[in-house]
């Protein structure tokens, strides 16, 4: 019995969407280098960007 390729994922979109996610989830979470840097006071206004930037890049993994 031969496999339904029509519902396997197409691996070369798989491995750039994964790479793509990757990028996505690094550059998010550059946002909180130099944090040690800061005063705590400039914490919060980072946590907030890098969170909202982790959702808004988790939310897309069911499109890739």
């Amino acid at each position: 019995m031969q496999p339904d390729t029509a519902r396997m994922p197409d691996p070369e979109s798989r491995s750039s969407g994964d790479s793509w996610m990757t990028r996505q989830l690094d550059a998010a979470l550059a946002g909180l280098d130099g944090l040690d840097q800061l005063e705590p006071a400039e914490h919060v206004a980072r946590f907030d960007a890098v969170h909202s930037a982790l959702t808004e890049a988790l939310s897309s993994i069911d499109k890739v």
